[in-house]
């Protein structure tokens, strides 16, 4: 390869550019992109196989036994029977009481307690010394590492008749009363916020941390106080967090099982029988297993549901 240079002088000279390195051809893969697509799927293969055989495979095992009448005792084969599982439950009354009430319970402890009562948390102790932010930390942790019947017994304690609460407004000379009789779903929902709020303080200590002190002290120079800057700032910066807390809450809230059964057992009667106390009294205590896997199902597509709303709101961009 030669090139030409114009010079000065009386005429032109051409210099030799010796030739530079080939460049470098990419390898070809003489494998199909389905080939390809299946090499890199590999690795997950192993926990894909898990999933399936240990998810997939019982949920639509579950979703087969809700159109069938199998019972636990006193049948020999079971039939399929369509959509009659379902159409029993909506002209249940005792399962649309299980709805509301599961609804009530959702969103007096979760919505509500656990989510207001942890961003208050978080918020206070941001501005807590360090031994009072390790105080309240760690009562709150507690609360929450307890195993589920051990809170519900410690909160039956509290609330029963002749419980530390009636105890203590007995000793303030106000009216007491058998709150787990009265007044059963707030009692519940009650322990739940009790035991469930540490959750939502961390989340939301460390959504916070994540906002630039810059503008905080900006607002504050502004003149915005705090309801302001909690209102304009904090809640806009941090509302994916708010999104995913609320959605993780309230899968957890609609789940709850062991809670309930050990303060009320869903009494008295049944004013704090939510969905899945429901379920197992179908399923397990009336020997009804398709009919209590329908109502599961049907638990499981309100959990879908408010899924889909939260899922909605962590798409919102701030």
């Amino acid at each position: 390869m030669t090139a030409a240079t114009p010079r000065t002088g009386a005429g032109l000279e051409t210099t030799e550019v010796p030739p530079g390195p080939p460049a470098p051809r990419q390898a070809h893969d003489p494998r199909t992109p389905v080939a390809r697509g299946l090499t890199r799927a590999l690795p997950v293969a192993p926990a894909l196989v898990l999933l399936l055989l240990f998810l997939a495979g019982p949920i639509a095992y579950c979703a087969y036994i809700a159109f069938t009448d199998l019972q636990l005792t006193g049948q020999a084969h079971s039939s399929f029977v369509g959509l009659a599982n379902f159409r029993r439950a909506f002209g249940d009354a005792e399962f649309l009481n299980a709805v509301w009430l599961t609804l009530v319970f959702t969103v007096v402890s979760s919505l509500l307690g656990q989510n207001t009562l942890g961003l208050a948390l978080a918020t206070l102790m941001q501005r807590a010394s360090k031994p009072v932010r390790t105080l309240t930390g760690g009562i709150v942790i507690t609360a929450w590492v307890l195993p589920e019947v051990v809170a519900g017994f410690l909160l039956y304690a509290f609330f029963r008749r002749e419980g530390t609460l009636n105890a203590v407004l007995d000793w303030l000379h106000l009216p007491s009363q058998n709150w787990l009789f009265t007044l059963p779903i707030l009692a519940v929902s009650f322990a739940n916020v009790w035991r469930g709020t540490a959750f939502s303080m961390l989340v939301y200590s460390a959504a916070l941390n994540e906002i630039p002190q810059e503008i905080t002290e900006a607002a504050e120079v502004d003149g915005a106080g705090g309801w302001r800057r909690m209102w304009h700032i904090t809640l806009p910066m941090i509302r994916r967090s708010i999104g995913t807390n609320l959605m993780l809450n309230t899968l957890q809230t609609l789940s709850v099982f062991g809670l309930i059964w050990v303060m009320t057992r869903g009494g008295p009667g049944n004013k704090s029988q939510t969905l899945p106390l429901f379920m197992y009294e179908q399923a397990f205590q009336n020997s009804m297993i398709g009919y209590g896997t329908a109502v599961a199902l049907l638990l499981l597509l309100v959990g879908s549901l408010f899924s889909l709303v939260y899922l909605r709101l962590l798409r919102t961009e701030v």
